[in-house]
């Protein structure tokens, strides 16, 4: 490999690429440890396909059904979810492709990527925002999971597994169901980032033709996609549809306000800018598209069959007359979520906390701790029902990460020219310690985006914990259009407090 001399400890390969040629400057640092340092430029070989299937395996969820069918249950025809997901889906790719730049050119996780706007220890707050919003996550995915085992064991076993003695509202195998998934998932997370790799490779293909089957199976009971394509809207295209039109298009994009914060844990792995841009146009907007489709057809064909929509595909996959076509069906289910839950939602905050106890957790204690505190933010009540599933818990959290996503995009595109000091990322005595390791105008910028975006968060009466005229009632208008606020308010605050005359970026 060619490599071009940057300054003692750095070089830069052919495609642009940073990293230390000197890792013992850092080495001793209490800010780094193996997990949190650049990735090796020998090490970074994700491929296009690597990417595609990443977001295949991601995409290719339950919760990502749940989106298209919540809105069809909220009283959206196909056509309205359908260019509701899309839509959101293009809009979320922009942000997501500029935080992942940072990560393919120095290799370096998106906590260490915040340090260089927060400060080393400001950073913190980034990274546990975005944390512990993907344990709660990673609970829903769970449960979700759970369900599908519960149902697989319940088919072959019946009632006496499915009418289990109850505890805590649900069947006590529904509980054990729920564990025997959890555990799967920490056995895949202790293997590491490349076993990851190797599981999404194969798991998500099979998923896709999984969900191929459940469309197949529903077309085939209600004689064609006709009465599924001509069913009216509940909203109509006026004042209702708008009405929940604006909310849902923030909670579809909070969906994966995530990932376009922490996609540098992914990206550091690249082999080049245009392996995992390419991978990720190829993959996010395409596969999201096909899971929403499926899901409205699905869900449109229940109305027709069952007279109502049933949001929820293991109880869909459950109505199965072949009890082989059950347990193949939601044996994909169970893939499909693991594919997701460990890439999405365990990865991230492994480094998230290892970066804030970087000498007690590393990437597997790290990853477990996101799955203890998966369980205690008790799932089972963010998926009681749509409204609280897309306005209370995508629509809250979208705003607030957006607020950092502004900030970092500002400070890395804008304001830093897309040049960071990888040595400075780990030594307290750095051009990135800002004031006893926090840069205010970074904090300030997150809170008052987060305060404008989400300040005034609502619930329609009986449907979520927010008073009906909002937490802070002027700020009330804002709240339907959260994510797209925080990112703005975010961006713009962060660019007029960095006006003040610092030597805060590289």
């Amino acid at each position: 490999m060619t490599t071009i001399p940057e300054r003692d400890v750095e070089r830069v390969d052919e495609h642009g690429r940073v990293d230390l040629t000197d890792r013992s400057a850092v080495s001793d640092s209490r800010f780094a440890n193996a997990e949190l340092l650049p990735t090796r430029l020998a090490e970074r070989k994700w491929t296009t396909y690597n990417y595609a299937a990443l977001w295949m395996g991601m995409a290719h969820n339950i919760p990502s059904y749940l989106l298209a069918s919540g809105l069809v249950a909220l009283g959206m025809d196909w056509l309205q979810a359908f260019l509701t997901i899309t839509l959101a889906n293009l809009i979320v790719l922009v942000p997501l492709l500029l935080n992942s730049h940072a990560g393919t050119k120095y290799g370096i996780p998106f906590p260490v990527f915040a340090r260089a706007y927060y400060g080393l220890r400001g950073a913190n707050l980034a990274a546990l925002l975005r944390a512990f919003i993907a344990c709660g996550w990673f609970g829903i995915q769970t449960w979700v999971g759970g369900q599908a085992i519960y149902v697989i064991v319940g088919t072959l076993a019946g009632d006496g597994w499915l009418k289990a003695a109850p505890i805590g509202g649900h069947a006590w195998t529904m509980w054990l169901s729920f564990a025997v998934f959890w555990l799967a998932q920490m056995v895949l997370i202790w293997r590491g980032i490349e076993g990851l790799r190797r599981f999404e490779n194969w798991a998500a293909p099979l998923v896709t033709v999984a969900f191929l089957g459940l469309m197949v199976w529903i077309v085939a009971q209600i004689g064609g996609f006709g009465p599924i394509f001509t069913q009216p809207s509940k909203l109509g295209w006026g004042a209702g549809f708008w009405a929940v039109f604006a909310p849902s298009l923030m909670g579809m994009i909070a969906f994966w306000a995530t990932l376009s914060l922490n996609m540098p844990d992914f990206t550091r792995f690249a082999g080049n800018q245009r392996r995992q841009l390419l991978g990720q146009v190829y993959g996010l907007p395409t596969t999201m598209a096909f899971i929403s489709m499926i899901s409205i057809v699905v869900t449109s064909g229940t109305i027709v069959l069952y007279g109502a929509a049933i949001w929820d595909p293991v109880e869909v996959a459950s109505r199965f007359t072949s009890p082989v076509a059950v347990v193949i069906g939601l044996v994909m289910a169970v893939l499909a979520t693991m594919s997701c839950n460990v890439a999405a939602n365990v990865v991230s905050p492994s480094y998230d906390f290892s970066n804030a106890l970087p000498r007690w957790l590393n990437f597997r204690t790290a990853g477990l701790t996101t799955g203890v505190i998966g369980i205690l933010i008790q799932p089972w009540r963010l998926v009681s029902d749509p409204h609280t599933y897309i306005f209370t818990w995508l629509g809250f959290y979208g705003g607030v990460l957006a607020s950092v996503a502004g900030v970092l995009i500002a400070g890395y595109w804008v304001i830093g020219h897309r040049r960071i000091d990888l040595v400075d990322l780990y030594r307290p005595e750095g051009r990135y310690w800002f004031t006893a390791g926090w840069n205010w105008r970074a904090v300030a910028a997150t809170v008052v985006g987060a305060l404008v975006a989400v300040g005034g968060a609502y619930s329609a009466p009986g449907t979520g914990p927010f008073p009906a005229d909002g937490l802070i009632p002027v700020f009330k208008p804002l709240y339907d259009y959260s994510w797209v606020v925080g990112l703005i308010v975010g961006f713009v605050v962060y660019l007029v407090l960095s006006r003040a005359p610092a030597r805060t970026h590289g």
